[in-house]
């Protein structure tokens, strides 16, 4: 199975599809998102994308870790 990434699909849209992506994202600093309840909150509307400018974040180091894991990364 292909694992690509959207970056303006839900936190909870990419988890669902790829669990292993919270793990990732936990990794890259977005450790809210593994509480509980959060994933089922704020990853409803919340976009990689936008979480990526909330945390400030740089995008290519989070593109890169994701492709890093085999990921295709889709703007």
């Amino acid at each position: 199975m292909e694992k690509v990434l959207k970056l303006e699909e839900t936190i909870l849209e990419l988890v669902s599809r790829h669990p292993e992506a919270l793990d990732i994202m936990v990794e890259l600093g977005f450790r809210d998102i593994a509480k509980p309840g959060m994933l089922q909150t704020a990853g409803r509307f919340m976009t990689l994308s936008n979480g990526i400018k909330l945390k400030k974040m740089n995008m290519d180091t989070v593109k890169l870790t994701f492709q890093s894991y085999g990921f295709e990364v889709v703007e």
